[in-house]
């Protein structure tokens, strides 16, 4: 496929690199035109723009990557699908649920396909973690409860993901929205929605920590929670069946080893049946997606981590902002 990527920071120069060598990247656009040739430079052939529609109006093209600032995932990906391509979209594909809500009726009326960046479904943990799951062994879901945390940088709180109108929110939305469409994954569809949002440490106009409790009609629970004042890197998600636990931990890098760690309940109880797989090495979930998606291009089939899984993961952010201790941007403009 010939590629074209949006937004040339470090996620679209991830992306980039996930293309492998069976396909090419012929052009790319960022606002720093200099950032783009540097991208482009790597690439035989590849051209580079400052004007993102540069890069959406070519007609041998055959798939968009938007990897920009949230502020225009929405904007990018609606031109790409009017023009036809298919869009491999940047989480959370929109600073809100309404502004989305544009782009999934239009991709369904044009027919294209739209996957939205939810590359830790692709990680090895959670590929095995799903694979075991769905043997049925671990029995019946109960709850799932998942750590997400950063420590921030000096400077983090004069960075885009601290501005309202760039950003649309904060942690909530940056890192939660993985840990909504992880257990969403697992759980399916929550329809109670409670949860905590403030700011405890960054001095910015976005929260820099989200308290969840989400449930399904079943009473399933989910309880997560993402931080931006973590301090050492964090990820840990648990998903408790009525036989066997399973707990992924780490992803890598600052993160620590991914590991996938099978806790089988024995008939007699005591202490569990443990077995557990660790994966070292580079993060390839980048890769795995967007084959994945490719894959599904191929074949005419709609992918999963979709436009309609990033909507109901930001209707529910949507609902956590609404109950926040203040009024955010996010939900301001989705009420306007």
């Amino acid at each position: 496929m010939k590629v074209g990527i949006v937004g040339c920071g470090l996620i679209g120069q991830k992306r980039a690199r996930s293309l492998g060598s069976r396909h090419s990247l012929v052009a790319v656009a960022d606002i720093n035109l200099t950032r783009a040739e540097q991208l482009a430079s790597t690439y035989p052939g590849c051209q580079a723009f400052q004007d993102w529609q540069e890069v959406v109006s070519q007609p041998q093209i055959d798939m968009i990557i938007v990897a920009t600032t949230n502020d225009m995932l929405t904007s990018v990906a609606l031109e790409a699908v009017k023009n036809g391509k298919p869009v491999l979209l940047e989480k959370p594909g929109a600073r809100h649920a309404d502004e989305l809500e544009q782009l999934v009726e239009l991709a369904a009326k044009q027919k294209v396909l739209v996957k939205v960046g939810f590359n830790h479904r692709f990680h090895p943990a959670f590929i095995k973690a799903r694979e075991l799951w769905d043997t049925g062994e671990a029995g019946e879901l109960m709850y799932i409860r998942a750590r997400y945390g950063h420590g921030g940088r000096l400077g983090y709180e004069k960075e885009w993901r601290a501005d309202p109108a760039i950003a649309g929110g904060g942690e909530l939305l940056d890192q939660g929205v993985h840990l909504i469409d992880l257990s969403r994954w697992f759980a399916g569809d929550f329809s109670q929605v409670q949860g905590h949002t403030a700011t405890y440490f960054w001095q910015m106009p976005v929260e820099d920590n989200s308290f969840m409790l989400l449930k399904t009609p079943r009473n399933q629970a989910a309880w997560l929670h993402v931080s931006c004042t973590e301090w050492k890197n964090l990820f840990s998600f648990e998903i408790f069946g009525h036989n066997a636990k399973l707990q992924i931990d780490g992803l890598g890098g600052s993160y620590g080893v991914e590991r996938l760690t099978y806790y089988r309940m024995l008939p007699q109880m005591g202490p569990p049946e443990t077995t557990a797989w660790e994966y070292p090495g580079e993060d390839k979930s980048w890769d795995k997606e967007f084959n994945y998606f490719v894959e599904c291009l191929e074949q005419g089939r709609t992918p999963e981590g979709n436009l309609e899984d990033a909507l109901e993961a930001l209707k529910i952010i949507r609902e956590l902002y609404r109950q926040a201790d203040y009024p955010t941007t996010n939900f301001k403009e989705a009420q306007a």
